[in-house]
């Protein structure tokens, strides 16, 4: 595994926004970042980070099954009380999902270690399926990168073709999400185009803009009832709001599934370490509050349950200069683990975390995510990546 330092196109950002990738800068910083790549031999693909999501996909699944029976569990990743038999019930009914991503702290050696799993609302997923994907062959055709170069990187294919699997007939499907949230918004819009490809005609509604009728079921502003749905809003948000008392009886399939409720926080962290201990792929960790965290030692991270894009993550213990100041976004009143500490590898001071996407149940590809610090935030940048021969 390397980093490559290379020249931007200079007319990248005009490709960008042409295929729609229009959130290329947050918060006037560049989001997307070509002015470097990290490219992975085909072994550390096939050998470490393929295999690494397959099995850990598989463990998840597990957990799910052995959640889904248990209270005890539904308790421990703060699933509401009066949900747990929606959530279960859609695992019993093997309710089918779309796709996920695991991040990774990965530095072509050693195994690839869990940092946490986002099962029900990942985003990146357009640069990673798409925009990078133009790079690379736009960089072959132009000879910056040789002939033979690759990448880990079957996104788009997967996702359309798990929308035949999943809509099999066709249909109308809802796809819902914040209309404000540019990022939110091309993502959707993304999924859109992709389920047409497979033969399913969308319609976009905003997620604020969903109401409920006299039955009790979800309808969009012009009264179509909402029967199937992609929704780019996670379960721990829908599970709180008002109209959550209507979800087990609207009678909508989800895409994600109401299960991914319990997949997408970080109380499967240390429930995972809890059935299998020293896993390769996985950083010893524990909720907070067990006794048994003392293992970790004085230095390790706090993490709140939903968190998201590093907010009020805590490294604790350590060196004062590789302590992180918490990026304080509300997270933490349903609780929290403790994870060991298991820095990102440093490439000249910058920290790059691999996000391996699973479609359905098969690893997909990978995207790069680069921040400046060990922990990845809201700003960290979208390196592409290239399989060396």
């Amino acid at each position: 595994m390397r980093r490559l330092t290379l020249t931007p196109r200079p007319d990248w950002q005009a490709k960008a926004e042409a295929v729609g990738f229009v959130y290329h800068h947050t918060e006037g910083q560049a989001y997307w970042d070509e002015g470097a790549a990290y490219a992975f031999t085909l072994k550390q693909v096939e050998e470490d980070l393929e295999p690494a999501a397959a099995e850990l996909h598989d463990l998840c699944l597990d957990l799910v099954d052995e959640a889904a029976a248990s209270q005890e569990l539904m308790e421990r990743l703060a699933i509401p009380a009066a949900h747990r038999d929606f959530v279960a019930a859609s695992w019993r009914a093997k309710q089918p999902s779309l796709y996920g991503r695991f991040d990774f702290g990965y530095d072509g050696v050693s195994e690839p270690k869990l940092y946490e799993y986002n099962a029900d609302t990942p985003t990146s997923v357009f640069e990673a399926a798409t925009f990078q994907w133009l790079w690379l062959e736009e960089l072959i055709a132009s000879g910056t990168l040789p002939a033979n170069a690759d990448q880990f990187n079957s996104l788009f294919e997967a996702l359309r073709d798990r929308f035949k699997v999943l809509f099999p007939t066709g249909g109308f499907v809802h796809f819902a999400g914040e209309a404000e949230a540019v990022e939110d918004r091309q993502t959707v819009r993304f999924f859109e185009d992709l389920a047409t490809q497979a033969g399913v005609e969308p319609k976009f509604v905003a997620m604020d803009a969903i109401g409920v009728n006299q039955e009790g079921q979800f309808v969009d502003p012009d009264g179509y009832l909402l029967q199937a749905a992609f929704k780019l809003y996670p379960w721990e948000h829908m599970l709180r709001e008002p109209y959550a008392a209507h979800l087990q009886t609207a009678d909508v399939r989800w895409i994600e599934p109401p299960w991914k409720a319990i997949l997408s926080n970080k109380g499967v962290l240390p429930l995972l370490w809890a059935r299998h201990p020293g896993h390769p792929n996985l950083l010893e960790a524990y909720f907070e509050g067990d006794p048994a965290a003392s293992n970790l030692g004085p230095h390790h991270v706090r993490k709140p349950l939903f968190s998201r894009e590093g907010a009020n993550v805590e490294i604790l213990g350590g060196p004062e200069h590789l302590r992180e100041p918490v990026l304080d976004q509300g997270y933490g009143a349903e609780g929290a683990i403790l994870q060991a500490y298991h820095p990102p590898p440093d490439f000249d001071g910058k920290r790059p975390v691999v996000g391996a996407w699973i479609v359905g149940a098969e690893p997909a590809g990978i995207g790069v995510r680069e921040d400046d610090s060990v922990v990845t935030k809201n700003l960290a940048r979208f390196v592409p990546h290239v399989i060396e021969a």
